[in-house]
């Protein structure tokens, strides 16, 4: 394994968990979250919630998948940082601050997975 792909695995690992909390704090209907009115895409919040802690979860076993070496964990981890990625910019309405440091680490996990190493990176 190379630094990019341990990288990445952690980044999956720590996107994974904050994504659940992230649904928890929204299937408790937490008063921390911000509703907007006039947001065009509108959806139930206790629905959203249950989505980021599946996809938290899925993103967080890939992982622990990419630590092991597994060829599928890549692929896969690209996919699903992709969705979160998409979920997260979806979820900018009800707390933004949290959305966008989500944002950032897909972004970042997409990089880390799409990062060219290995003898063959060099030509």
């Amino acid at each position: 394994m190379t630094g990019w792909t341990v990288f990445a695995a952690v980044l999956m690992i720590f996107g994974g968990l904050l994504s659940i909390f992230e649904g928890v704090s929204a299937i408790a209907r937490d008063n921390l979250l911000v509703r907007t009115a006039n947001y065009a895409y509108r959806f139930n919040l206790t629905g959203w919630g249950w989505i980021h802690v599946i996809l938290g979860l899925i993103v967080a076993l890939a992982g622990c998948a990419l630590f092991t070496g597994a060829r599928w964990a890549r692929a896969v981890g690209v996919l699903l940082a992709g969705l979160s990625l998409i979920a997260n910019f979806l979820w900018l309405p009800w707390y933004p601050l949290w959305a966008i440091v989500l944002i950032a680490v897909d972004l970042l996990m997409l990089w880390a997975l799409c990062a060219r190493t290995g003898p063959r990176a060099r030509t």
